[in-house]
């Protein structure tokens, strides 16, 4: 079993900085074909798709919406992933999880929908201020 722990979230004005993380545990995903996403849900809209990673390659893959912003990225000897997340804009203002796929044998960008995902952390809030 896999448990996906996010932290990291908080309040922030526009145009700041944050960084959010996910821990995992009860599996080791250095040489497993395993691709850990980020999505976001803001009030009243559907759960979207943020930016994937692979663990074995360190391929990444962004929403258009957060790419040259976001940086996903992963530490593969603490079990983490990251989202470094830069030029915050309101609209960014979501909760954001990390959700993984175990069997994930293709490159991050095939894995970029809610249904690709086996396992879900518990999500973090992220607010940005205008």
């Amino acid at each position: 079993q896999v448990q996906l722990v996010e932290s990291g979230g908080g309040l922030v004005q526009a145009g700041g900085s944050l960084r959010v993380s996910c821990v995992a545990s009860g599996r080791t995903f250095t040489f497993s074909s395993v691709a850990t996403g980020w999505f976001r849900q803001a009030p009243g809209k559907e759960r979207e798709f943020v930016a994937a990673i692979s663990w074995r390659s360190g391929v990444t893959f962004y929403a258009d919406s957060v790419k040259g912003r976001f940086t996903i990225s992963r530490d593969n000897a603490k079990n983490t992933v990251y989202l470094q997340m830069n030029s915050l804009k309101p609209e960014d203002t979501a909760v954001y999880s990390c959700a993984a796929n175990l069997r994930a044998f293709s490159g991050p960008s095939y894995y970029t929908t809610v249904h690709d995902y086996q396992h879900w952390g518990q999500g973090t809030q992220i607010t940005v201020s205008s």
